[in-house]
C-alpha cells in the first residue's frame, strides 16, 4: 500500500502542521528561485500561489502551521531568496516562520532530513539529493521518531527568531 501523500496527510490533520528545514539550498531549478535570481520578486511570489492556497485552506480549518528554518550564516543565495519571499508567501498565508542560525542548534538532537510533523502523530521526511533535487518522501508513525522530530522542532523553535525580526 503506498504511503499517503502530503495533501492526504494535511487533509486528515486537525491541529498542527510543523516543518523542520535544514538545507542551505533546495531545487535550484525552481521557477520561483530563477525568477528571483533574475530580479523579479513579484514573479517569484506568483510561483507560490498554489502553496499560498494550501496554507490559507489549512489555517481556515484551524490548523496551526509553523516552520523553523535552521540556516548557516552567512546565508546562501537560496536562503536569501527564501527570506525575500517569506513575508509575501508564507506569512501572508498564515504560516509562522522562525529562522535559527545553525550554530545555536549544536546541542539539539535533530533528524537527518527535513520533516513535516502532522498533529504530532505522523512524520513525513523530505529527501533531497546533494544538489538540492527532491528525491522523495518517507513517512513514519513510530512514536520514538515522532517524539524526536517534535522535540527537535520545539527546541529549534525556541532558539529561532521570528521572520519579521530576522534580517540578513
Amino acid at each position: 500500500m503506498p504511503e499517503p501523500s502530503f495533501d492526504e496527510l494535511l487533509a486528515s490533520s486537525t491541529r498542527t502542521l510543523l516543518k523542520l528545514e535544514f538545507r542551505d539550498q533546495y531545487m535550484l531549478d525552481d521557477p520561483a528561485y530563477t525568477a528571483w535570481q533574475a530580479g523579479d520578486l513579484d514573479q517569484a511570489v506568483r510561483e507560490y500561489a498554489g502553496w499560498t492556497e494550501v496554507v490559507n485552506s489549512a489555517t481556515a480549518r484551524g490548523i496551526e502551521m509553523k516552520r523553523v528554518r535552521v540556516i548557516s550564516e552567512p546565508v546562501s543565495d537560496y536562503i536569501a531568496f527564501e527570506h525575500a519571499v517569506t513575508s509575501r508567501v508564507n506569512i501572508a498565508a498564515g504560516e509562522a516562520i522562525r529562522w535559527v542560525p545553525r550554530r545555536l542548534v549544536s546541542a539539539i538532537a535533530l533528524p537527518g532530513n527535513d520533516a513535516w510533523i502532522f498533529d504530532e502523530a505522523t512524520v513525513q521526511f523530505c529527501l533531497f539529493a546533494g544538489d538540492g533535487r527532491f528525491v522523495g518522501n518517507e513517512m513514519s508513525t513510530d512514536s520514538d521518531v515522532v517524539q524526536l522530530c517534535t522535540s527537535a522542532f520545539e527546541a529549534a523553535w525556541a532558539h529561532g527568531v521570528d521572520h519579521g525580526q530576522y534580517s540578513l
